[in-house]
């Protein structure tokens, strides 16, 4: 039987394995930071009547500009933005690829900060574009002194600021990210794949004049939109002209436009889970805290929690009792996704009854 090792793959991808989240089925799922809420039905009504009318039309291509979508999402968005300023794809791994392959590739370098998106070097090696990394400040914080030295050091062609960061949680303010954009002349993107759970001022604010910085969002986390992978960018026309260039044609499929387009059209329905979540995000913190755990301060809708002598014990005692978090590889640390209250209080009840029995030992 032929192995992977066999076939003539390039030499950059041999030894390497794809990416993906464990997924044993659990009773409580909070390990890749989806929304656990469903989506409330009488939307989810509207969405399949859209679906069902896509359908009738799907002997042909779907609108290559994707042009309804785009008009909803820079409605969404606001900021004065307009279709022109929007891109969408299949999922933002997509646009951030996309982003690589018109910006990056052979021979030119992308910047990154770790820990961070753990995809963000694996878009990077899939276009083949150097990953550089620098250290990040302490509390997994990005300053503006810190940002524009690594750029004056590494030279990168395309800048990757994840806020609020994954798996950290924590914020790269609009200050040190219009210090990266004057520093470098390549391409500076946030992505903001968790926005909507801070509180704090979008990079959208630092658009306007600044042709070369992508803002990069999902509709996975806050829309509960995982399962129908609609990622976009906000950003100068230029920017979607440039992604016109490497996109595979009709992208888009006219069911994944017509879900967006009507999930959309109910979102404040959909966003009014997020005030929810980042309650519960704030329980866990707290809860944790007083456990004897250190939690690192989230604007996502997750938390990061420090103080865990051995994270594999920790997580398949968690796996035992039918919970499943996520191990990302940083030392005595786990993460844990804030889901509904049931969850939230299943996972914090599991972890004080460990506590109790002397089962975890921080």
């Amino acid at each position: 039987m032929t192995s992977l090792s066999d076939l003539p793959i390039r030499d950059d991808l041999r030894g390497k394995k794809p990416y993906g989240a464990p997924t044993d089925p659990v009773r409580i799922q909070l390990n890749v930071n989806e929304n656990t809420h469903p989506i409330p039905e009488a939307v989810a009504t509207d969405i399949v009547t859209a679906l069902a009318g896509a359908v009738m039309s799907a002997n042909r291509y779907p609108d290559r500009e994707f042009t309804e979508l785009r008009e909803s999402l820079a409605a969404y968005l606001g900021h004065g933005l307009t279709a022109d300023n929007i891109w969408a794809a299949n999922g933002s791994n997509e646009v951030l690829q996309q982003t690589l392959q018109a910006f990056g590739g052979p021979g030119r370098r992308v910047l990154g900060f770790p820990p961070t998106y753990s995809m963000h070097p694996i878009i990077a090696s899939g276009t083949g574009t150097e990953w550089v990394v620098a250290p990040r400040d302490p509390g997994y914080e990005i300053t503006s002194k810190s940002v524009v030295a690594a750029i004056a050091e590494h030279q990168p062609d395309v800048v990757f600021l994840c806020s609020p960061n994954n798996p950290t949680g924590t914020p790269v303010s609009n200050d040190a990210i219009a210090a990266a954009y004057e520093a470098t002349d390549g391409i500076v993107l946030v992505d903001e794949a968790y926005a909507e759970f801070s509180d704090r001022e979008s990079a959208l604010a630092l658009l306007e004049g600044r042709p070369r910085l992508i803002v990069s969002r999902t509709m996975s986390k806050a829309f509960a939109f995982a399962g129908a992978r609609v990622g976009y960018l906000a950003a100068d026309p230029a920017i979607a002209d440039a992604l016109r260039l490497v996109r595979l044609p009709y992208h888009l499929s006219a069911l994944t436009q017509a879900a967006a387009v009507a999930a959309l059209a109910h979102a404040p329905e959909m966003l009014a889970m997020v005030d929810d979540i980042k309650l519960q995000r704030d329980r866990m913190a707290a809860s944790l805290e007083a456990l004897g755990f250190t939690p690192v301060p989230s604007e996502a809708n997750f938390v990061l929690f420090g103080g865990v002598s051995d994270p594999s014990e920790l997580f398949h005692k968690l796996l035992i009792q039918d919970i499943l978090i996520r191990d990302v590889g940083i030392p005595n640390h786990l993460r844990v996704t804030a889901g509904t209250e049931a969850e939230t209080t299943a996972f914090l009840d599991a972890m004080a009854d460990l506590r109790a029995l002397g089962r975890v030992d921080k």
